[in-house]
């Protein structure tokens, strides 16, 4: 597994990109106009491809890391896409945030073809991302997570093995549902003591010492006493694709989705106010 093809080099991906270059792999990257400037990974070794079936063609493990479902069904079973140049034995991991019941069907299509799959979402930032510190949530093969696992190192600091193949996104959505609904609840909260005339340091100071704190007011926090929105540079869009995703794999389930349908609501309704909007300033938003 030495040689790696990467679909998918925003912000995320390009960080994973430079971890797996440092770790001494051969890399190969797909040209795409949504990439982050490759300049410093082709200087560093990467090589690119502008064909998804020759990426496919050349490399041990293909990584992907796209923003939804469409997109890894596109890259993989679409026209022109990796599944038409796939080597057998060759192992696809699927680092994007996906429906899990889609991750199960290109599970197949991947098995299908000859290949090995793993669903691999992670969380964390593009900082850590950068800095190779990702928590990876692996779905997929026992057998296959520990042949994988030196490569995963490459880039995370932690990885939890957490079931079959879907299990990783299903755990991915589990996440993204609690760790955004309480971003989304402590932002209206935040938005409503601003009309109320509660100072945003004594809001922050309160919660903090109390049943508010935690990872969620801190990532807040940076925009709530300074404006400064890159404790959480994460997408609205991305936010309500995620929480849009979880309320469907709750629906498949038949459980109850109500606080979920309305985090959905919510974000949807500041996405239409502000499309190009971060999650962290969601309290502005919130309180015009």
């Amino acid at each position: 597994m030495k040689r790696i093809g990467m679909v998918g080099l925003g912000m995320m991906g390009h960080g994973i990109a430079s971890n797996v270059l440092k770790r001494g792999y051969t890399l190969g990257v797909f040209e795409h106009p949504g990439n982050q400037p490759l300049d410093d990974l082709k200087a560093a070794g990467a090589t690119g491809f502008d064909s998804l079936p020759q990426l496919g063609a050349w490399a041990d493990v293909l990584i992907l890391v796209l923003t939804g479902s469409p997109q890894v069904e596109a890259v993989l079973a679409g026209p022109g896409g990796i599944l038409e140049g796939l080597r057998p034995g060759s192992v696809v991991i699927d680092c994007s945030t996906a429906i899990p019941s889609s991750s199960v069907r290109m599970a197949q299509a991947v098995s299908d073809a000859g290949g090995r799959f793993l669903d691999s979402p992670m969380t964390r930032t593009p900082k850590e991302a950068a800095e190779g510190r990702l928590n990876l949530l692996v779905g997929g093969d026992a057998a296959l997570v520990e042949a994988c696992r030196p490569l995963l190192q490459s880039f995370a600091e932690n990885i939890a093995h957490v079931g079959p193949v879907g299990s990783g996104h299903s755990m991915k959505l589990l996440h993204n549902y609690v760790s955004l609904g309480m971003v989304t609840l402590l932002a209206e909260a935040a938005a409503c003591a601003r009309r109320s005339g509660v100072a945003n340091e004594a809001f922050v100071e309160v919660l903090a010492k109390g049943g508010g704190g935690g990872i969620a007011l801190e990532r807040l926090k940076p925009f709530l006493l300074t404006g400064d929105p890159s404790g959480l540079r994460f997408s609205l869009a991305n936010a309500r694709k995620d929480l849009d995703y979880y309320n469907a794999m709750a629906r498949d389930a038949g459980v109850s989705k109500q606080v979920a349908a309305a985090v959905l609501a919510t974000l949807e309704d500041a996405l239409a106010r502000s499309p190009d909007a971060l999650v962290s300033q969601l309290p502005a938003i919130l309180a015009p």
